[in-house]
């Protein structure tokens, strides 16, 4: 399997290096040898050897010079592809999409994709925006050309919200669903209740990476928008723009509410929501009976409400590089034992 990877950073880093770390358990097991032959960046280089390139050196270049220039150069090695040619011209089977979400219009991700499964490509996508805006477009491509697209780091990282969604639920009638999918807001609020001011909570949310140097992504909510906006698609076939939701982020959660809340037996929590009545991104007071309520720190959990299992709950992590690589990691097992390639 040939791999074009848009995108390198944090994300697109973590998924190369689990192809490297996991590459004799991946044909050990699954027999799927991966072959990274494209990793393309806006700002930081763009590298195609239809022969394969070599991960370690390239994760070197990124992480002492924050550039692909210094890559060794080989006889076969060519710069200066565009996504775009990648995604239409090169030897990749499966193109890989870990670059920045625009929530808004997909783009320029979705037009790449779009125009990768015209190329009979497969698409894995980190990125959220191709899923959120043009779901229903992607999956009507993807089906016209006999392609696969596979979106599992898009919601909860590696934690397969979706896979059991679709997958393991299969047979159940998935009627609602609630869940914490952003882990900067949830960290924030774990850190008041403790008794941190919002301002020093966020801080330490930056200095741990958790959230960017501008946060109104996460705290506003529309980051949290963005995955559900996905999963209302996926299950319910909903399409939604993120200007028409009902989205409020944490902004206005004092410490006088998380005190009123404790005094009560409840907690905070930023949830997004999928009810038979309602779509909706908002802090709500959950009793500390609810699963959701007990999640803390960074992580993310979903429930999912079905009409023959009840509730079920799903815990884990939610971000970080190698957790999201992993979920991309696992679609690419899924194509390959769908897709036959030889």
């Amino acid at each position: 399997m040939d791999i074009a990877l848009i995108g390198f950073g944090n994300v697109g880093q973590g998924f190369a290096q689990l192809l490297h770390d996991k590459a004799s358990d991946l044909q050990a097991h699954y027999g799927l040898l991966p072959r990274l032959v494209a990793v393309i960046t806006n700002s930081r280089g763009s590298l195609y050897d239809p022969q394969g390139l070599k991960i370690p050196e390239m994760i070197a270049s990124m992480r002492d010079y924050d550039t692909l220039a210094h890559y060794p150069k080989t006889e076969t090695l060519e710069y200066g592809w565009t996504a775009l040619k990648i995604a239409t011209q090169s030897t990749a089977n499966v193109i890989v999409e870990a670059s920045p979400s625009n929530l808004t219009t997909g783009q320029p991700a979705l037009d790449i994709c779009l125009a990768a499964l015209e190329s009979r490509k497969h698409i894995v996508l980190a990125n959220k925006g191709p899923v959120a805006v043009g779901y229903a477009e992607l999956m009507a491509k993807a089906n016209a050309h006999h392609c696969l697209v596979r979106f599992e780091g898009t919601v909860m990282a590696g934690t397969p919200s979706i896979r059991l969604a679709m997958n393991a639920l299969r047979g159940s009638k998935i009627t609602a669903l609630k869940g914490i999918l952003n882990g900067t807001t949830n960290y924030i609020l774990s850190q008041m209740e403790s008794g941190m001011p919002y301002a020093e909570a966020l801080a330490e949310a930056q200095r741990l990476g958790y959230a960017e140097t501008n946060p109104d992504g996460d705290v506003l909510g529309w980051d949290t928008a963005g995955k559900l906006a996905i999963l209302a698609a996926v299950l319910f076939g909903m399409k939604l723009k993120l200007a028409e939701m009902s989205v409020k982020g944490i902004t206005e959660i004092t410490p006088q509410m998380i005190a009123d809340a404790q005094s009560a037996g409840e907690r905070w929590k930023l949830i997004a929501e999928i009810s038979p009545s309602e779509v909706k991104v908002a802090p709500q007071r959950l009793p500390i009976s609810h699963p959701l309520a007990n999640i803390s720190g960074a992580t993310n959990a979903i429930t999912y409400t079905t009409d023959v299992l009840g509730d079920i709950t799903l815990i884990g992590a939610g971000a970080g590089g190698l957790q999201t690589g992993y979920g991309m990691l696992t679609d690419l097992i899924e194509i390959h034992e769908k897709v036959n390639f030889s």
